[in-house]
């Protein structure tokens, strides 16, 4: 998910916000949305959430071609729209538009942190919104908590001409995928690649490439994408989290992550490129 060219992100708004912003509004990690989930769903306006009881916290995104942008974070437990639908932000990756659902996806990276951090840390006390950017602080202590952004690396590994390509045990149906893992405090991304690689499916790797990162809301994640070039080591699945892992030839690839994704990305431009080194 990336930001799209026509938004202007801000933390606050420069002017009163109407009635006719954009509302990306969360109940229980569910977005709130209007039509059918698998049938280009739209985003309601605040007087679309109004008139369906939905209300919350609030935290301004920005502007999207000129039109204000809210994030609307509904208490726990907090009963389904009337007249709209609360959907997994997943449920709604083919159909929601692109730029639509890169906001819905910060947005629910917001809402994740307003939620976890009502609390301060340090020393319990309830935290505020900081005066003058996106934080939350602590009255007594003076602790600041910035929204979480947790870096993982994803590597896709060749061997020649063959992707090294992973189910992880939560995937649906026969997906395979990259190999991915979150970076570890003291680690560099290339330290993390090496490991995460090594555990996971016990070979060591080398020259590895920066491809291209991308937001992913799930839940605070920046995924940041590479390839790499198998050195040495029998390949086996070595973490419980994985369910299988193969090599895979051109011409015989499974089931591939959703296009909305930066793995879906990553394959196809490493294939490509692949193509262009090893003609048949």
């Amino acid at each position: 998910m990336h930001t799209p060219a026509n938004f202007n992100p801000a933390h606050a708004s420069r002017a009163e916000i109407g009635e006719s912003a954009l509302a990306f509004a969360f109940i229980d990690n569910r977005l709130v949305i209007a039509g059918q989930a698998d049938q280009a769903p739209a985003i309601p306006t605040l007087a679309e959430l109004a008139a369906a009881g939905v209300s919350g916290t609030r935290h301004y995104l920005g502007e999207l071609s000129g039109a204000p942008c809210v994030a609307v974070i509904a208490p726990d437990g907090a009963p389904d729209p009337r007249g709209l639908a609360a959907v997994g932000l997943r449920s709604v990756f083919p159909t929601l538009a692109e730029p639509l659902l890169a906001l819905a996806g910060r947005a629910l990276q917001i809402a994740e942190w307003e939620r976890t951090h009502r609390f301060c840390g340090r020393c319990g006390t309830a935290t505020r919104d900081r005066e003058g950017e996106r934080a939350k602080e602590c009255p007594a202590c003076g602790l600041v908590a910035y929204p979480r952004v947790s870096p993982a690396m994803m590597a896709l590994v060749t061997r020649g001409p063959d992707l090294l390509l992973a189910r992880a045990q939560r995937f649906p149906g026969a997906m395979y995928s990259a190999l991915a893992g979150f970076v570890e405090a003291g680690e560099t991304i290339e330290d993390c690649i090496r490991r995460e690689v090594r555990e996971e499916v016990g070979v060591d790797v080398a020259d590895i490439r920066y491809f291209a990162s991308q937001s992913w809301p799930f839940p605070h994640s920046l995924m940041i994408a590479f390839t790499a070039e198998y050195v040495s080591g029998d390949m086996r699945p070595c973490d419980p989290e994985i369910a299988d892992a193969k090599w895979f030839t051109l011409d015989a690839l499974p089931a591939l992550p959703n296009r909305v994704s930066i793995a879906r990305r990553l394959i196809e431009a490493t294939i490509e490129r692949l193509k262009r080194e090893y003609p048949r």
